[in-house]
């Protein structure tokens, strides 16, 4: 079995949402969340960390961006055929493309959430 580090943005609203969905799919325990937000050890700047999402399958590199989603994927196993798909290099960039499109609209997102539930 594939062993996953997945390191997140523990204060992101929308990351705390998407993982916690991921760790409730991964019941084989494959993948070790690291909240870099909250002092958890990280491979390079916690600045650099935060910015993108980043994942290690194993002992390999340190994976950042779509290549990271795809490893956190392909580590549970309702998630990985859209992982094996990643692996193909069209595949990989057009979901690269897409989220370099969501990075840009993050902080927006982030503050619509933050303020949709304080009003709850």
């Amino acid at each position: 079995m594939t062993r996953v580090t997945v390191w997140h943005d523990g204060a992101c609203p929308l990351c705390q949402r998407e993982i916690a969905v991921v760790r409730r799919l991964d019941r084989r325990g494959a993948i070790t969340f690291v909240d870099a937000a909250g002092g958890g050890p990280c491979p390079v700047s916690r600045a650099e960390m935060l910015a993108r999402f980043h994942a290690r399958e194993d002992d390999g590199p340190l994976l950042s961006g779509a290549a990271a989603f795809a490893a956190m994927w392909r580590a549970v196993p309702a998630l990985r055929p859209l992982g094996e798909l990643a692996r193909n290099r069209l595949i990989l960039s057009g979901l690269e493309r897409l989220y370099l499109g969501f990075l840009r609209v993050r902080p927006r997102l982030q503050r619509w959430l933050a303020w949709r539930e304080a009003r709850t």
